[in-house]
């Protein structure tokens, strides 16, 4: 048995353990950290780009964990010790990478869902392309906005050593919400450290007991709109007193309703909380606001 496969063969049979969200994070963050360290003198501007999924999704995942294996030690244990999630979907990550591009840093780290029982519906391949084609447009747009905005800022009069302090940062990632025998929820986020305009978050919810992605109407039920609205509305003013900032009113583009359209993540306790984004019904320096509701 080659090392591919013996580190196969221990991750499927590990079982679960317990915390699993804090493990995970954990092994993928000191991965990154000892990567980046040992790595640091190499990083420049460079041509390298994203990994293409033309092998399927099952042998990506495995080529990844080898490549890890043989990189780092500490997490080919690790890696020993992901989760399977209600013994149906795993999600990892599939690529990351870190790159200095002029005075710009980036930093990518692409998640990946993998059923382990039969998707046969593909909802993995639509759900993984996506976070693929998300994360790629992502960086290098965020890439373009910050050479475009040093440009502006050298026509107007700024100096290079001037604009070397702006540090600018762009980070593409992903956190996990719910973890539990019946959902998978994660986000995908991208930000940029000059600007808060292009942020960007996409949710996905999966309903591990049917294999299919979850909307607000599947996890409230028929009238799921009033419900929300009637929730959200009785914790405005709550929610509000408790951050210190007044939320806008409708009259001035504040909270009315719900929609189909409306941000949710899955909590392990069964219920969905709602995400409103920075100055979307509250001042900015709010931040994105979140009310749970309860199901």
């Amino acid at each position: 048995m080659n090392q591919m496969d013996h580190a196969k063969k221990r991750y499927d049979e590990t079982p679960i353990p317990e915390e699993l969200n804090g493990r995970i994070l954990g092994a993928i963050e000191e991965f990154e950290e000892k990567k980046a360290a040992s790595s640091q003198n190499n990083i420049g501007i460079g041509k390298r780009r994203y990994y293409k999924w033309g092998l399927g999704t099952a042998a990506a995942f495995f080529l990844t964990f080898t490549a890890a294996l043989n990189i780092n030690t500490a997490f080919a244990e690790e890696v020993h010790q992901l989760p399977v999630v209600g013994a149906i979907a795993r999600i990892l990550t599939v690529s990351s990478y870190k790159k200095t591009v002029g005075d710009e840093k980036v930093s990518v780290e692409v998640p990946g869902v993998e059923f382990i029982q039969n998707d046969t519906q593909g909802l993995s391949k639509q759900i993984n392309e996506e976070i693929q084609e998300i994360c790629s447009r992502y960086a290098d747009e965020s890439l373009e906005r910050a050479q475009d905005y040093k440009q502006a800022f050298l026509d107007t009069g700024g100096t290079e050593a001037e604009w070397a302090e702006h540090k600018i940062e762009i980070k593409v990632w992903y956190e996990i919400k719910a973890q539990s025998d019946d959902y998978l929820s994660f986000v995908v986020r991208g930000t940029e450290s000059w600007t808060s305009a292009y942020s960007q978050e996409k949710y996905y919810n999966i309903d591990l007991k049917s294999g299919k992605l979850l909307s607000l109407g599947d996890v409230l039920g028929e009238d799921y709109i009033n419900k929300a609205n009637d929730s959200i509305n009785s914790q405005i003013e709550e929610k509000s007193k408790e951050i210190g900032i007044p939320f806008f009113t409708p009259e001035e583009g504040g909270f009315e309703s719900i929609s189909d359209e409306t941000k949710f993540y899955m909590k392990d306790n069964g219920n969905p909380v709602i995400v409103f984004d920075k100055y979307e019904i509250a001042p900015g320096a709010a931040g994105a606001v979140e009310f749970e509701i309860n199901r």
